[in-house]
């Protein structure tokens, strides 16, 4: 009795000793599913080319936006959309005249938090003539706001130039403030005579 129930573990253990290395493998691939889906969540599920977004509110338009390229990525919690090769932004007031313009090389929407990134040689301008230069101008839909924590040039019209690290103001990029500030400023000879 003893010696049949050896034969029988001793014939078995190597059918076991396949099963095991089998779970063992499906458990593997499972992880790499996972790992597959995971990564899939982060990669594009369409692109649009000559890409043209009207914003309005109340039947006026207040926001044109265009981009050569817009690639959706469907990430679950944070859906966003890239503009790699460049967006231009145009605010309008209401009567539909043009209150400021932003460009840049490189833009991000941000759907959930209705936010609108441009990165990388940002340009907006004022219907002042004021021209901001930065490397990041972040526009909050909902808010109407226009800000940057990083470092920001503004070029005033009458040439003045005002740097600093931080800005912050509306869609109308006026009035403005920024942090840090500090400038050059032209003085001319007969400033001092006028009234004279």
């Amino acid at each position: 009795m003893y010696s049949r129930a050896k034969k029988f573990s001793i014939l078995y253990l190597p059918a076991l000793f396949v099963c095991m290395l089998f779970l063992n493998a499906c458990e593997n691939s499972l992880d790499s599913i996972k790992q597959v889906t995971s990564s899939e969540e982060d990669k594009p599920y369409s692109r649009s080319t000559g890409v043209d977004v009207i914003y309005s509110d109340s039947a006026k338009v207040k926001l044109h936006l265009t981009a050569p390229l817009m690639i959706d990525f469907a990430d679950e919690k944070k859906p966003y959309r890239e503009m790699p090769k460049g967006v231009k932004m145009i605010f309008y007031d209401e009567n539909m005249g043009v209150k400021g313009t932003i460009t840049a090389d490189y833009g991000i929407m941000r759907e959930k938090e209705n936010m609108i990134e441009c990165r990388k040689n940002v340009v907006a301008t004022n219907a002042q003539g004021e021209i901001f230069k930065s490397d990041e101008l972040i526009y909050d839909v909902n808010q109407k706001k226009v800000y940057s924590n990083k470092a920001v040039q503004i070029t005033m019209t009458n040439g003045n130039v005002m740097n600093g690290t931080g800005f912050t103001s509306n869609d109308t990029l006026y009035p403005w403030h920024i942090d840090n500030s500090r400038g050059t400023f032209h003085v001319t000879e007969n400033q001092g005579q006028i009234g004279q």
